[in-house]
């Protein structure tokens, strides 16, 4: 086995851990969470190793990925997995929280996002009109309420509590980010191994691990601040790239997905003293 190869399956068995201990408190079993791989691993193979134009035949779908000839004809008879709708929904939602941050027309005087009334020329259905497309401002609303963005005040006007959306509290939300946010991270990492220097991707991070326990709730504050300070002017700037953002003038061919994500990490360090040998 080449050095290359064991450093990626040691990379493998650390992302696995964190995702093993997810999939048995849900009770996926290992047989279960296995068909997963072998049918990805076939998807994969089909759409994304073939030579030239020429259609992928079983057999060398089963030379790439080491499965019998007859395992991947059984898994590409299967019915294509049903797409998530996740990602649009998030966007949609993302987008009216961000127009309000930054939509001058929905802003009081000092700049801030003013509290709205339903309906109206300044009313919250607009503003869903102009960021969100055709996603109806009722639902929009009642998700908003749901995760905690919006309140109603006192006089029935929705008001912003969030500088963004995210998913509500319950786990099938929270595991459904699991399939977008890790995989983001992934997909960029692998654009970063098979492209030179000048064409990769940002990606950085900053960690100390001898730091005492008592910093890391005031980190986790000052690490939220300052995040949600930069997420904020990225949004503006993609915003105003964006060709259904509402008043953006850019042209041009094709569509790409564009982003940055933002997440703190934390593991508590045992410190553990060397055992005495046994005196002999």
């Amino acid at each position: 086995m080449s050095e290359s190869n064991v450093v990626i399956l040691e990379a493998l068995r650390r992302i696995m851990r964190p995702l093993v201990r997810i999939l048995i408190r849900h009770g996926i079993t290992f047989e279960a969470g296995v068909e997963v791989i072998r049918r990805m691993y076939v998807e994969v193979a089909e759409t994304e190793f073939r030579v030239g134009s020429r259609q992928q035949s079983t057999s060398r779908i089963s030379v790439l990925t080491g499965l019998s000839r007859k395992e991947v004809a059984r898994i590409r008879k299967l019915p294509p997995a049903a797409a998530s709708e996740l990602d649009a929904y998030h966007n949609r939602a993302a987008r009216v929280i961000s127009g309000w941050l930054r939509d001058r027309e929905f802003l009081d005087a000092k700049g801030d996002p003013a509290p709205l009334p339903f309906e109206g020329e300044r009313g919250f259905n607009e503003l869903v009109k102009r960021h969100s497309g055709d996603m109806p401002a009722r639902a929009v609303a009642d998700e908003l309420l749901r995760v905690g963005a919006v309140e109603y005040s006192p006089h029935g006007e929705l008001r912003l509590t969030a500088r963004g959306y995210v998913p509500g509290e319950g786990d099938i939300e929270k595991l459904q980010i699991l399939g977008t946010d890790v995989r983001d991270l992934i997909a960029t990492i692998d654009h970063n191994l098979t492209h030179p220097p000048p064409e990769a991707r940002f990606q950085r991070k900053v960690v100390y691990n001898n730091l005492p326990a008592s910093v890391a709730e005031e980190f986790r504050l000052h690490a939220a601040r300052l995040s949600q300070n930069l997420l904020e002017q990225l949004n503006e700037w993609l915003a105003a790239q964006d060709r259904d953002a509402g008043k953006s003038k850019r042209r041009g061919h094709g569509r790409v997905r564009l982003g940055v994500g933002i997440f703190q990490f934390e593991d508590a360090h045992e410190t553990r003293t060397a055992k005495k040998r046994p005196k002999q």
